[in-house]
């Protein structure tokens, strides 16, 4: 009769080996387009996921339902090595994402945001000049602007003003309000003298009415993306959670199925025995 831990291990990891498949398939595609440097950005991890999952799934399959003990073996050290992985990654991520937050602006319904207020670790990463090509091009291919754009496009100053923009569309795709910049559309915004150069804010020098430049070079941007980087953070970290108990309760039973096979390879018949 085969050991219920050993089947439930092959039942999980044989679901989770399907699961890899749309995701290595997705990195594939992102691969064969040739496309955007967002797109190129991105395929690389993607694929690297798709495939590690794939493996593991496949080693902890074949080690449970088949009794193949050395690849239990490494199924379980690498699971043990994940455990701890998300753990740390999990501690880490609230710590690099406890400082930052946005400041209602006056009169404004949206938040705005500034470089300095988050961690000196996440500031690092956006001011790194290849990494923010890269971010860059991700926006622009998501078409945060240009959608916000046309959906304001016919709205007063007074509307805009209310609306509860994303922290990349009140960062990215208009100045900062101190900079005194008078609104035109969404993404159109006319400066009245005194020139931008001469405020201590550099933001303000940076914004630029062409449609693929905006607040792009802006620290406001920066910030943006770190808020939209932390809120997103702390969702994977509270998912994270979740995905450690179940690596731990799959862990736990691969133990029992490693502990089965040593078990079954160590029976002898009884001499005699039918």
């Amino acid at each position: 009769m085969p050991r219920i831990s050993n089947s439930l291990v092959g039942i999980l990891n044989f679901l989770v080996f399907l699961l890899s498949i749309p995701i290595l398939g997705s990195g594939i595609w992102l691969a064969t387009r040739h496309g955007t440097d967002c797109e190129r950005f991105l395929q690389g991890p993607v694929i690297i996921i798709g495939v590690f999952i794939m493996l593991i799934s496949l080693a902890g399959f074949v080690g449970a339902c088949f009794r193949v003990s050395w690849l239990l073996w490494i199924y379980l050290f690498v699971t043990f090595l994940l455990i701890i992985l998300l753990f740390c990654f999990t501690i880490f991520a609230f710590v690099v994402t406890n400082k930052g937050a946005g400041q209602l602006a006056s009169d404004k319904g949206y938040k705005e945001y500034r470089l300095g207020d988050y961690s000196h670790w996440l500031q690092d990463r956006v001011q790194n000049g290849d990494n923010w090509r890269k971010i860059k091009s991700c926006i622009r291919d998501t078409k945060v602007c240009k959608s916000l754009s046309q959906d304001y496009v016919y709205n007063v100053a007074t509307e805009f003003y209310l609306r509860n923009l994303s922290p990349i569309q009140a960062g990215c795709c208009k100045p900062p309000s101190s900079c005194g910049y008078v609104y035109r559309n969404a993404t159109y915004w006319d400066w009245v003298p005194p020139s931008p150069t001469a405020t201590s804010d550099s933001d303000c020098a940076s914004w630029s009415n062409d449609q693929d430049q905006l607040c792009y070079n802006c620290n406001s941007c920066r910030a943006g993306v770190l808020a939209s980087v932390k809120h997103d953070w702390r969702k994977v970290a509270a998912l994270n959670i979740i995905l450690l108990i179940f690596l731990i309760v799959v862990y736990s039973l691969g133990c029992c199925a490693f502990r089965n096979n040593g078990r079954s390879a160590g029976y002898r018949r009884p001499k005699g025995y039918p």
